[in-house]
């Protein structure tokens, strides 16, 4: 006779049906084998788990910081070259007198010593011409057509244009329509072709309206204006008419430099002394006014003790981000790069100067290093490099690079350039670190995916045992039950 074995075998539970299986595992062993399962996938993972999680932590510790220097560095840069553009660490032009004549650095200019005498004997003024008679309100039509407006030189005598010279250049022509044919339209219709005139409308107190017409200022900018129909000649400026008045006529700044006699089409003259900007408040024939220059000595002594103390600030966060001991960058070499940098800048040549006796590094004028790395001042020395040349002090706050070298400011910027290289500064380790954070992270899933296989195989491993030895339970209980039945059955016998 042929015995045919069936054996069925137990399904493998999927992850979903994990926590149910668990919950129930220990009924036939009497083994609270979920526990079991749980403590012995948190053993196995344990030390790895605890490898990323440090790894990670440290890999944002190191991210962050290295933004950090990279984003402090920038801002030294920056804050550097604002003060120097501001102006206010260069020689200035200074005025005996002020209200006459005022002085200022051109930009991008750098003066040296100045002693000039000038005198200023007239101002420009600008020609300006307003209607004769009124109009009864701005919204009054005056008319349409043509307004031919012409510049050249003019000879103006009591109010009235005596005669004009037209200049080389063609005359404009200001069409009006009938939506500018009143005098606010005519106005805006004037401004409006930017010929080089402003019109205005001036109102009385009783609401009448005039038109006036002005100029820029100088000799060659005197203008005359017709219509070509009767309506818009009430607005004629020129030799001759009667239309409009001449409240002042157009003429160039009369001044003296040192005696010599000069004239200019405005009251800003920047072409008169180098690197100087006059601007010509008030005429006064005799009057000498003395521009000299000025060293901004506590300028710059202020200036290099704010740099000395920023640079502390930065040095020491470098510092404690590389410590051997407790630094979270100890070994990066984009900050140790920018660690040597930062100690050979007292040393840097900051300008091209060759001359042994004049100073072009910061530590000629008094800026040493200190054994920790920090920098300090020697005020003596930084006064009397300021005293003695102020010149080669100046061009060390440079703004950018000058034909005097790059300058503290250009040296800085350097600095913060590199760092945000991405090949080799700390932008470079910016993006090391976050692609070794995320292959962490991705270890870190890995190591849940892994930890959850191993819970589902131990899981059903145990399920299958617990059925086992339950089936083993229910047949001893079955035996016993038999063995006690033939052993009651036998003693009644």
């Amino acid at each position: 006779m042929t015995t045919t074995t069936s054996s069925t075998s137990t399904p493998t539970p999927t992850p979903s049906s994990t926590a149910s299986i668990i919950s129930t595992l220990g009924a036939g062993s009497g083994i609270d084998t979920g526990s079991l399962v749980t403590q012995l996938v948190a053993a196995q993972f344990a030390t790895k788990n605890d490898t990323l999680s440090k790894q990670s932590d440290k890999l944002t510790a190191q991210i962050s910081a290295v933004g950090q220097l990279q984003s402090d560095i920038t801002a030294f840069a920056q804050s550097l070259q604002t003060l120097i553009s501001g102006g206010s660490l260069s020689t200035q032009p200074t005025t005996s007198n002020s209200s006459l004549i005022g002085a200022s650095t051109l930009p991008g200019a750098h003066i040296g010593d100045i002693s000039a005498q000038v005198e200023v004997d007239r101002l420009a003024t600008a020609q300006s011409a307003a209607t004769a008679t009124s109009f009864t309100s701005r919204s009054a039509t005056v008319g349409t057509g043509n307004l031919m407006l012409t510049f050249g030189t003019a000879t103006v005598s009591g109010g009235a244009m005596t005669a004009f010279t037209a200049g080389s250049a063609a005359p404009v022509n200001i069409a009006i329509d009938s939506a500018h044919n009143t005098v606010d339209g005519i106005a805006s219709a004037i401004n409006a072709s930017k010929a080089g005139v402003t019109a205005s409308v001036v109102t009385d107190a009783d609401g009448t309206a005039r038109l006036m017409i002005k100029g820029a200022t100088g000799s060659a900018q005197a203008f005359t204006l017709s219509g070509d129909t009767p309506e818009l000649q009430q607005l004629n400026v020129g030799v001759g008419e009667s239309a409009t008045t001449i409240g002042s006529a157009a003429l160039n700044a009369q001044l003296k430099l040192d005696g010599l006699s000069v004239e200019r089409a405005t009251n800003t003259v920047s072409d008169l002394i180098t690197g100087v900007q006059l601007n010509l408040n008030s005429a006064s024939p005799g009057s000498l006014v003395t521009i000299g220059s000025a060293t901004p000595a506590d300028a710059l002594t202020q200036a290099v003790n704010d740099f000395v103390t920023t640079y502390n600030q930065f040095i020491g966060e470098v510092q404690g981000d590389t410590n051997a001991a407790t630094g979270v960058l100890y070994g990066d070499s984009a900050v140790s790069s920018l660690q040597r940098t930062l100690s050979q800048l007292t040393l840097t040549k900051l300008t091209k100067s060759t001359d042994p006796n004049v100073p072009s590094t910061l530590a000629e004028i008094g800026v040493g290093t200190n054994r920790d790395g920090t920098l300090k001042v020697d005020a003596t020395q930084l006064a009397n490099a300021i005293a003695n040349n102020p010149d080669a002090v100046e061009a060390m706050f440079a703004n950018g690079a000058t034909a005097s070298g790059s300058g503290l400011g250009g040296a800085l910027s350097t600095m913060a350039a590199n760092a945000a290289n991405t090949t080799y500064g700390l932008a470079a380790s910016t993006a090391t670190y976050t692609v070794a954070q995320s292959k962490v992270a991705d270890a870190q899933d890995k190591a849940k995916t892994d930890a959850q296989t191993m819970t589902d195989r131990l899981t059903s491993q145990f399920s299958n045992m617990d059925t086992i030895v339950a089936s083993y339970k229910s047949t001893q209980t079955f035996l016993t039950q038999q063995i006690a039945a033939w052993n009651a059955a036998n003693s009644n016998g």
